[in-house]
């Protein structure tokens, strides 16, 4: 595309944003869809989300998402917030509006439908979710307000998985997320079990690591949906796979998360078709190793 006097700019602030695929999802997409629109990284030290953000808005940048560690932190710096983004109290894209930004949070949506894309249901299901942290968060309140049966929350801290479970549990009004510690697996009723990764163990460069290393633990995984997407096939999928389950890992998530955001900032509706083609370029930026 020729940048020029009318090219609308996007992009991504965090730290470290160096390794970020959303620049591959979001410009490919202003190429389908012929719009004069730039994505790009933005570097943002500690203690600067609030000058990122007026910054951004002094610059007129049409939008920006948010990745780690600044996902609740620049809360404080919007004008307005969704209320789904309020009650996940977690922000991942921003929206101009006159004088600033508006908070939305994609994240939860875009799990969605990388998940119903692979006819993974979570209407009425068990589900086992590992971790308590800003990711495992939003995969909760999307289990509750999907119509989950039950939800095993295991974390390594008591507290933090009960904070969350009677945060959620609150706002949809039944008890449907329960907190566990991680070592109590083993008292999950017998059954068949979705099971979501939400930490950030086996995250490359660590890729041998997993959250539970017992065997007997994964004969209660008929489903294993990782949020992780780096390696391609992560330890907990391998074993997964390997006691009858069915594996997927996070890209598709990462796909819808940002297409939703894409469709936010140009009021635009990106068809299946269009999205498949974006996430065949993600599959052959790993397969070839890049």
């Amino acid at each position: 595309m020729e940048i020029n006097g009318k090219t609308r700019t996007c992009g991504l602030i965090g730290n470290p944003v160096e390794h970020t695929l959303s620049p591959m999802i979001h410009n490919t997409l202003a190429g389908i869809l012929g719009q004069n629109m730039v994505y790009v990284p933005f570097l943002v030290e500690h203690g600067q989300v609030a000058e990122a953000v007026t910054g951004a808005a002094a610059l007129h940048l049409l939008g920006l998402n948010v990745t780690v560690p600044y996902k609740s932190e620049v809360i404080a710096s919007l004008q307005e917030i969704d209320d789904l983004a309020k009650n996940i109290g977690a922000v991942n894209t921003l929206v101009q509006t006159k004088g600033g930004y508006k908070g939305y949070n994609t994240d939860m949506e875009g799990l969605y439908r990388a998940m119903t894309g692979e006819g993974i249901r979570i209407e009425g299901e068990q589900i086992i979710l590992l971790g308590a942290g800003g990711a495992a968060r939003a995969v909760a309140y999307l289990c509750a307000v999907k119509g989950a049966k039950r939800v095993y929350m295991l974390n390594r801290t008591w507290d933090k998985a009960k904070a969350v479970a009677l945060e959620v549990n609150r706002a949809v009004g039944r008890d449907v997320i329960m907190p566990m510690l991680l070592t109590e697996y083993g008292k999950i009723p017998e059954g068949k079990y979705l099971a979501i990764q939400g930490t950030s163990v086996g995250l490359a460069p660590d890729e041998e690591g997993v959250v539970i290393a017992d065997e007997a633990f994964y004969d209660k995984i008929h489903t294993g949906f990782d949020l992780i997407y780096s390696p391609w096939e992560t330890r907990f999928m391998k074993m997964t796979k390997a006691h009858g389950g069915r594996a997927y890992n996070g890209l598709k998530m990462l796909l819808y998360q940002g297409i939703i955001a894409y469709e936010l900032w140009n009021d635009v509706c990106v068809s299946e078709m269009e999205a498949q083609k974006v996430y065949e370029k993600l599959k052959e930026h790993f397969n070839s190793g890049d």
